[in-house]
This record gives C-alpha cells, sequence and structure tokens, in this order.
C-alpha cells in the first residue's frame, strides 16, 4: 500500500489534462529525447570512428561508458533532485550533456571519446531520471498514467531513431555530426526547461545537503564492474571468462558493502527501507524484466532476419518498424486507460502473459513463417509490451510519495538498464552454447556476427552459408524461449503488485 506521505500530496499545478499537456510535456520531453536517442544513435557512427581514430579493440567502450555512467547518475540525480530541487538539477544535467556533446565532436583519440562519453553519460543519466521525476511532481496522481505513456513513446521512438539519423548524419556530415546535433537541441531544451514551476524541495533534512558519497563510490564500484562483466559475456569469447568473473565477484562484494552503508547512512542514496517496499522492488523487478525481453529482442531479431531468413540490413529494419513503433500505440493507450480508470497493474497483468503466449509462438513457428507474417507478430508483441511501460514509473511514484519521487524514477532507471545489460548477455550466451554444441564454427562465426555484423560472412560458399542459416536458426528458437522466460517472470510480478489502483 502506498505510504502515509503519499496522502499528503500537493495538488498539481491544473487539474486539466490539456493545459498539463502543453505546460509540462514540451519541456519534459526534450531532455528525454536527448537522452534516449543518444543510447542508440552512436551505434551506426562506430565504424567511421574506428577508421579515423584506430583502436578498433577498444571501439565498444564508446557506447560502454555512456551506460555505465548514465546507470550510475540516475540515484545521484534522483537523491539530489529530491533535496535540491529537479528543475534546478535539470539545468545541470543539459549544460553538462551540452559540453560533453562538444567534447565528444572533438575527441583526438578513443580513450578522450570514452571519457567524453562517460561525461555525457552523467548528463543523460540525469536528463532521463529528472524527466521522468518532474511527471510525478508537476503532474496528479490520476493522470501520471497518461504521461508517462508519452514519455514511453519519446523513449522507443527516439531509440528506434537514433541508428537511422547516426547513419544518415555519418554519410552526410561525418561522425562528428552525431554529437555536434546535441549542441542546438540541448539549447533548446535548456530555454523550454525555465517553463517548469518552480517548487521548493520536500526532502531536505535539516535545512542543508547530507549526501551520500560513500554509497556512491560503492555503487559505482558494483555497477561498473558488473555492466563490464555482462558486455565482456556478450563477446561470446571463452578467453573473456576469467577476467568477466572477476569483475562479477568485485561487483557481487560491492553490492553486500553498499547494502550495509545504505542502511546506516542518514540520507542513503540508495533509500533501502523504499526499495524493500513489495510494491516498489516487484514493479521495479518488472521492469527490469521488462527491459530484457524488449532490448534482446531488438537486438538480436536484426540478425535473425539477416542470418537465418536471408534478409538485406534495408529490410530487417523495415520488418522490425512494428516492433518498435507499436510499443509507443501499447504505452500510449495503457496510459490513457490508467487515467481514465484509475488502475494500474491490472494492464501487464494481462498484456504481459499474451507477450509470453506471442514470444513463444515466435520460437516455435518463426522458421513456418513468412516475412510478411512476422511483423504481424512483432506488432502484436510490441502492442502488449506497452501495456507495462507506462505502469511502472506511475506505480512507484505513487507509493513513493513527494519525497522520494527522485529516488523512486532513479530506482526504476536502473532496474531497466541492469535488465536490459543481463537479458542481452544471457541471450547470447543462450545463442552461443547452443551453436557451441553443434558445431563450433557456427560458434566463431556467430561471434563475428555479433561484433562486425553480417559481411562477416562474406565469402562464405553457398551450402556452408544455408548450413549456418539452419544452424542459427534453430539456436534461435532457443533464444526466444528465454526471452519468453524474461516476459513470463515480468507477468508473474505484474500479478503480485500490491497497489493495483492510483489516485
Amino acid at each position: 500500500m502506498p505510504s502515509s506521505a503519499t496522502a499528503a500530496e500537493p495538488p498539481a499545478v491544473d487539474p486539466s489534462p490539456r493545459i498539463l499537456f502543453f505546460a509540462v510535456f514540451p519541456s519534459i520531453m526534450l531532455p528525454m529525447f536527448l537522452a534516449a536517442i543518444d543510447q542508440t544513435i552512436v551505434a551506426t557512427a562506430l565504424p567511421a570512428i574506428a577508421a579515423q581514430l584506430g583502436n578498433v579493440e577498444r571501439i565498444s567502450w564508446v557506447v560502454v561508458s555512456y551506460l555505465v555512467a548514465a546507470t550510475i547518475a540516475a540515484p545521484v540525480y534522483g537523491r539530489l533532485g529530491d533535496v535540491l530541487g529537479r528543475r534546478r538539477l535539470l539545468f545541470v544535467a543539459i549544460v553538462l550533456f551540452i559540453v560533453a556533446s562538444l567534447l565528444c565532436a572533438f575527441a583526438p583519440g578513443i580513450l578522450s571519446l570514452t571519457a567524453a562519453r562517460a561525461l555525457q553519460g552523467f548528463g543523460g543519466g540525469g536528463l532521463m531520471t529528472l524527466s521522468q521525476a518532474l511527471v510525478g511532481e508537476a503532474v496528479p496522481p490520476r493522470q501520471r498514467g497518461r504521461f508517462q505513456g508519452y514519455l514511453a513513446s519519446v523513449f522507443v521512438c527516439a531509440s528506434t531513431f537514433g541508428p537511422v539519423a547516426g547513419g544518415w548524419l555519418t554519410q552526410q556530415f561525418g561522425w562528428a555530426s552525431v554529437f555536434l546535433v546535441n549542441v542546438p537541441l540541448g539549447l533548446l531544451a535548456l530555454g523550454m526547461a525555465t517553463r517548469l514551476p518552480r517548487r521548493v524541495p520536500a526532502a531536505a533534512v535539516g535545512g542543508r545537503l547530507n549526501f551520500d558519497f560513500i554509497g556512491l563510490c560503492l555503487f559505482a564500484a558494483f555497477i561498473a564492474p558488473m555492466l563490464l562483466a555482462l558486455e565482456q559475456a556478450q563477446r561470446l569469447d571463452p578467453a573473456t571468462l576469467p577476467s568477466a568473473a572477476l569483475l562479477a565477484g568485485t561487483a557481487i562484494a560491492s553490492l553486500v558493502l553498499l547494502l550495509r552503508q545504505e542502511r546506516r547512512a542518514r540520507m542513503p542514496l540508495l533509500p533501502v527501507k523504499l526499495l524493500s517496499q513489495a510494491a516498489i522492488w516487484r514493479t521495479d523487478a518488472m521492469a527490469a524484466c521488462v527491459g530484457a525481453q524488449l532490448v534482446s529482442l531488438i537486438t538480436f531479431l536484426p540478425i535473425y532476419l539477416q542470418v537465418a531468413r536471408g534478409a538485406s540490413p534495408g529490410q530487417s529494419g523495415a520488418l522490425l518498424l512494428p516492433l518498435t513503433m507499436l510499443i509507443a500505440v501499447g504505452s500510449l493507450f495503457t496510459g490513457r486507460m490508467i487515467s481514465f480508470t484509475g488502475r494500474g497493474a491490472i494492464f501487464p497483468s494481462i498484456g504481459m502473459p499474451v507477450v509470453v503466449v506471442l514470444i513463444v509462438a515466435l520460437a516455435l513457428l518463426a522458421p513456418r513463417l513468412g516475412l510478411r507474417e512476422l511483423p504481424v507478430l512483432f506488432a502484436a508483441i510490441a502492442l502488449f509490451t506497452g501495456s507495462a511501460m507506462p505502469v511502472v514509473q506511475t506505480t512507484v511514484q505513487f507509493v513513493a510519495g513527494p519525497k522520494q519521487l527522485g529516488a523512486a524514477a532513479a530506482s526504476v532507471q536502473y532496474s531497466r538498464s541492469i535488465g536490459a545489460a543481463a537479458g542481452t548477455a544471457l541471450v547470447g550466451a543462450v545463442l552461443f552454447a547452443n551453436l557451441a554444441a553443434a558445431d563450433p564454427d557456427a560458434a566463431r562465426l556467430f561471434g563475428a556476427i555479433i561484433e562486425v555484423g553480417p559481411r562477416a560472412l562474406a565469402g562464405l560458399p553457398v551450402d556452408r552459408l544455408a548450413q549456418l542459416q539452419d544452424e542459427i536458426a534453430h539456436a534461435f528458437r532457443a533464444a526466444f524461449l528465454m526471452i519468453a522466460g524474461f516476459a513470463a517472470l515480468g507477468s508473474v510480478l505484474a500479478w503480485f503488485i500490491p497497489v493495483r489502483r492510483i489516485g
């Protein structure tokens, strides 16, 4: 049940959804768009970056550094926003993001670019967390579902648009343009943020800041090794297993120390008492499962379509459009239904079991479905996956109350990030294990596809390519069943979220 602080939550500025939309949403939408698109826009620019800067073996750090920094930044901005004010910190995050984008564009080497991307991640993590928390601050609980649906749509559309925009910008203006485009957009976001209402922070303690720096260091010592271990696991190279195991051990030890510290801190970075509430941890865990399911599908389906089904890169992108676009439709519909009915958890309780059935059908029937039928299945998966996305933030913020909106929003953000990273690593491991058991050479070729794309298959004889396609299609059956397992766990968690009504 929601805490007593929820009952004292102040009313929003205006109860009219139309006025709230034009007063709040544009100022929150653009920062969210910037943070989301920068997670994917760089992907298609990596070959050009490697060609100019060299150090190809370290090129993945350009992506990983952003993810690590953004995940670490989420609880920092969440806690500081609760104490210092979210509007004020949004300005800080935008300025940091703009400065880091300039440093990325003019980086002379891979190491300096990696450092600049980490700085950009610290800004992007703030944009993501504060955008979610500002909805809880400015919008009444009953209407938050509608706005969280809007934000979920912005996030998915930005993530989908990123690779397309990155490829076009790189081809037309060079790889630096994927970073320079953030400057005018960031300045526009800075101007629009001035329209947000000023509010007195609700969670100040004794009128001064008591920040948990020890907790921050331990959280960084947990997140960075864990994400790096998962990144190494995705390489599907047995030679990386010792270092991945060492990183995982470091992460576990840091997590144990972090939990001890957070129970003693006066203002913990991660509010353990909040996270121990059933409604919070079950909702966050559901967010991690949905993140694992969705990111795994978006990551590995293009490989399946191109290698096992013979689709071209452009054709595979078109085939995936229903998956990426209709999540936004499902999120918008669910958000409006939350605002209309006041109910939240019932939607993923119904929608996620349907997703399980659909992904199992994908695993069993994909080889028999033509390229015209597959997008229909992708569209259905997307629509029902959208039933979970607005519910997560809406439920967590409602239970947390106004004093811990930032911490609640941050908990969802890093849960999704960890779930996405762990999910893609596990699916990659399942694919590799199935291929290695049947044909070690197929496993090697699949690893090459993960690293450099379908061009790794250039020069293979036609009969060998056909055999490899069959082996990969069989391995993908196990991978899809693993993804269905993520959705199944999310379904169970949705049914056991104790808060069924919001507002």
